[in-house]
């Protein structure tokens, strides 16, 4: 009846950096009521369950929890229990770890950096593009001017078992003044419109990396996230539908957190096959806590 727990920050750096996840690993289902309560009761912004055996397919069956509810899909969560079954419960290391989602099965693969870092992998579901809105209507919603939406892109919404708007932003400095008031949008949540919404300009806190970016969402309130690796993939999607970068084929680094005072690092490579768009999100995995529920 032991549930082993593991606390590791995802796109981190160094330590005490990144994004926080709670791994649960079990023999024994807990209820769905019982991990709700561990998902509150760590009050990160998700928490993964996991056998410890993998089903038939190969595949590590995960539920993903929020402090308010289960949700299909989110990046960190995927490379964080990959990390902790490939570290903690795999007999021996293995280069790829599948991980069964509700929405189906994600690979996850771990490769060297150039600076001998291990870097985890996974290869986002397909996404789908949503409607459009116009800049002047999403706007005050998010504590900047018309004018500090970069128009030469749509402002979109993305899925893949979740749902977010990718806001494009001219200057570092309004993404420093972003927010979300959630009475200001909601008119456009009434139409279908997510509150969860990643914004990013091409401008960054350091010249090593190629985009910045933030995403606000709610749970309990609105919340920010220190990194995003449901969002990177809606903006892999993004860049590539929209052509954001001359080759269809890239790798960028995404610097996320600097506001919550969690920096981040979310890599992502994208690229079009045979007319489908391919993307990948990666990061660094580094544990703090490991323990056993009571």
């Amino acid at each position: 009846m032991t549930h082993r727990f593991y606390l590791v920050d995802v796109f981190a750096e160094q330590p005490y950096s990144g994004n926080q996840l709670a791994v649960v690993v079990g023999e024994d289902a807990l209820s769905d009521e019982t991990m709700q309560g561990i998902a509150a009761e760590t009050n990160y912004s998700e928490t993964t369950f996991v056998m410890p055996e993998p089903e038939q397919d190969g595949g590590y069956r995960v539920r993903i929890f929020t402090p308010a509810r289960e949700i299909a899909f989110a990046g960190h969560p995927i490379l964080g229990t990959a990390w902790v079954l490939r570290h903690h419960v795999l007999p021996e290391a293995s280069g790829l770890v599948r991980l069964n989602l509700a929405l189906g099965q994600i690979p996850v693969t771990f490769e060297l950096s150039a600076e001998g870092k291990e870097v985890a992998w996974f290869l986002a579901p397909p996404v789908s593009l949503g409607k459009t809105c116009a800049p002047e209507r999403i706007a005050a919603a998010l504590g900047v001017s018309p004018e500090d939406i970069e128009t030469r892109y749509p402002v979109q919404q993305f899925s893949a078992g979740t749902s977010a708007m990718i806001v494009p932003l001219r200057s570092l400095d309004a993404l420093r003044r972003s927010k979300l008031d959630l009475d200001a949008y909601a008119a456009l949540a009434a139409e279908g419109f997510p509150p969860l919404v990643y914004l990013f300009c091409r401008q960054t806190h350091h010249p090593q990396n190629d985009l910045c970016a933030r995403f606000f969402f709610e749970a309990h309130g609105v919340r920010e996230d220190p990194a995003t690796g449901n969002g990177a993939a809606f903006l892999g999607a993004y860049l590539l539908q929209h052509r954001f970068f001359p080759d269809p084929d890239f790798s960028v680094r995404i610097e996320q957190g600097y506001e919550v005072r969690r920096p981040s690092l979310v890599m992502l490579r994208a690229r079009m096959v045979d007319g489908s768009r391919v993307v990948s999100v990666g990061g660094y995995v580094i544990p703090t806590v490991r323990g056993e529920l009571a």
